[in-house]
Order: C-alpha cells, then sequence, then structure tokens
C-alpha cells in the first residue's frame, strides 16, 4: 500500500470547478500547479519582516497581520487551524467553514480589487485562479499570498507552514502538520491487507463526473488501498464524465457520492438508476455520501475524510477463502 507521501494530486481545471463545485463551498480555480516550497528557514523564528515563498512566487509580510481576508476556503480551514482565526476579518462567499468564519459576498472566482481593498487587509490569501489580484494590491502595499491547489500531501503541510510563518503562527502550524502527518500514517495502518483491491467510483455530480487516481481525492484514495474504476472505463482527462454503463460494467465495489450537499443524491437516488442496483456497491450497501466540501478540499480536513474512506474499506467484508469450511 503506498504511502501519503507518495500520492501526488493533479487538481481541477477552472472551468470544471466553477461548473461541478461552485455552489459546494469548494476552492474555485484549482488549477494544475508545481509542488509548494516549504516556508523559508527564516520565517520558522515567527519574527517579522518575512519574507516567505510558495509555489506561486514570494511574497513579504512587514509586521504581525491582524486584518486578514481570505478568498479560498481551504486558506480559510488552515489559517483558522492554525489559531489565526482572530486575524480574520472577512472570508469568501464560498468560505463556510469553520462556521465561526466571517463570511462575505467576496468573490474568489471574480474578486473585486475595491471590495478587497475596503476590508483594509494587511494579508490577502488566494489560490491560483485570483492570483491576478496579487498583482493590483501591490499598488495599495497589501502582501497577498498566492497558494496553488496542492499536488501532493507534502504541499498542504507546506501550505500550512507558510501560513504559520505569515501570521505569527509558527508552532501552531508546525504542531498540525505533525498531528495530520502521525494520523494519516495511523489511518493508513488500518487498511485491511486484501488479495485483490477493492475498486470504487467517486461521483463529482449526477452526470458521472468522477476523478482519477492522479487527482487530489484519487490521492486519499490511494492511501486507503482502493482501485480506481475512471482509470480504465474511458472518459478524457483527470475529471472524466464517464457513462452510466461504463460504471454499471465496471461494478465498483464502493461507490463514494461527493454530490450530496450540491445535488441531493443519496445511497436511495443512487439505487433507483437504472441498471444500478446490480452493482455490488449497491448490493451490499456500500455507497457512502461524503460531504461535498471535505471532499474537495486539500486542508486539515483531509484526515477526517480519509478516516471516512478507511472507515468504508474496512466494513467491506473479505472473500471467503477458497475451500474454508470443507473437509
Amino acid at each position: 500500500m503506498p504511502t501519503p507521501t507518495r500520492t501526488t494530486i493533479a487538481t481541477l481545471s477552472l472551468g470544471l470547478a466553477a461548473a461541478l463545485l461552485a455552489g459546494c463551498g469548494s476552492d474555485e480555480g484549482m488549477a494544475t500547479s508545481p509542488t509548494s516550497s516549504p516556508a523559508a528557514p527564516a520565517a520558522a523564528s515567527g519574527t517579522f519582516p518575512v519574507e516567505i515563498t510558495t509555489a506561486a512566487g514570494t511574497f513579504t509580510v512587514a509586521a504581525r497581520p491582524v486584518r486578514i481576508v481570505s478568498l479560498a476556503p481551504t486558506a480559510t480551514e488552515m489559517l483558522f487551524a492554525i489559531g489565526a482565526g482572530e486575524q480574520v476579518v472577512a472570508v469568501d462567499d464560498q468560505s463556510n467553514f469553520p462556521p465561526e468564519a466571517p463570511r462575505t459576498d467576496l468573490s474568489g472566482f471574480t474578486p473585486n480589487l475595491e471590495a478587497i481593498v475596503g476590508h483594509r487587509p494587511d494579508l490577502v490569501v488566494v489560490t491560483d485562479s485570483a492570483r491576478e489580484v496579487a498583482g493590483g494590491l501591490e499598488q495599495f502595499d497589501i502582501p497577498t499570498a498566492v497558494l496553488p491547489a496542492a499536488v501532493e500531501f507534502e504541499d498542504t503541510y507546506a501550505q500550512l507552514e507558510q501560513l504559520g510563518a505569515a501570521t505569527g503562527h509558527v508552532a501552531e502550524a508546525a504542531g498540525l502538520v505533525a498531528r495530520m502527518q502521525s494520523d494519516i500514517a495511523a489511518l493508513a495502518a488500518e487498511v485491511p491487507k486484501r488479495d485483490e483491491p477493492l475498486t470504487y467510483y467517486h461521483e463529482l455530480d449526477p452526470t458521472f463526473f468522477t476523478a482519477t487516481s492522479r487527482t487530489f481525492i484519487g490521492a486519499v484514495y490511494e492511501v486507503a488501498g482502493l482501485r480506481n474504476i475512471a482509470d480504465t472505463a474511458g472518459g478524457a482527462g483527470d475529471y472524466p464524465q464517464l457513462s452510466s454503463e461504463a460504471i454499471v460494467r465496471a461494478d465498483p465495489d464502493l461507490i463514494f457520492l461527493a454530490d450530496t450537499k450540491c445535488c441531493q443524491q443519496t445511497a436511495d437516488s443512487v439505487a433507483t438508476r437504472p441498471g444500478w442496483s446490480t452493482i455490488s456497491a449497491v448490493r451490499s450497501g456500500s455507497v457512502v455520501a461524503l460531504d461535498d466540501d471535505v471532499a474537495s478540499r486539500w486542508g486539515p480536513r483531509v484526515v477526517d475524510l480519509l478516516r471516512q474512506v478507511i472507515a468504508a474499506v474496512k466494513a467491506v467484508p473479505q472473500p471467503a477463502a477458497v475451500g474454508a469450511g470443507a473437509g
């Protein structure tokens, strides 16, 4: 079984992210990006000014920020998880976790420079899709952290450390990273050994868009020892649209629904689809409802997602040994 450090993450294109996930509180503009660099050694002290380099470039924070604006749901979750929540004065309209995040009508899809500046930020955090806003904020001397979508687990850890350095929460970020690494390793160790890996289908929406193993969500499933039917069932790109017939033919052992909030899909609705009652996952009750948001972000809650996936894997009975009970 692969370890988390070896799993790679490919990310949604802006168009597909907007089409499939905009209404589900997911990070927008998740474009393919190189691996993020860890926070610079000088940032480890938690002192200011601090210069931090991410995969998108370098930014400098002159003093500990007290008015942070986040235009990315994953960044919002990270900021609150490392203890910087009290410094956050505004988040975008898709940042719905944690509940106390100061949600506004700011958009990470179509950022409005005037609206952002109106919150008088001393640090703005965005994803690749809003990268252009960084140039506009330069004229106001507002530092902007551009955090590209993660391409492997190490990128999540690096971004937590980068935000820790940028906000004065170096120790808290390091502690969270250590806990995540420990939790993920412990969960990976719980995966039952099988002669043949279980297969799965991950549903992004009811029109059968899915994700291959080369994606963020595919990386999570890889840790759980699963094999993705999207890798062989046809469809183009890392986020292909499969046919209903192809999914039925692939007969996955597990089905994970990441369209329960946006599209109200359930195990019951899946079972009523033509031909789907014959799928192993449906017959065995192995259709798992995920939280759309958790399944589309690469922040601290990826541990919760992995825990749910592995619990579903453990619930699938091992096949009986050939000849068991004979004699």
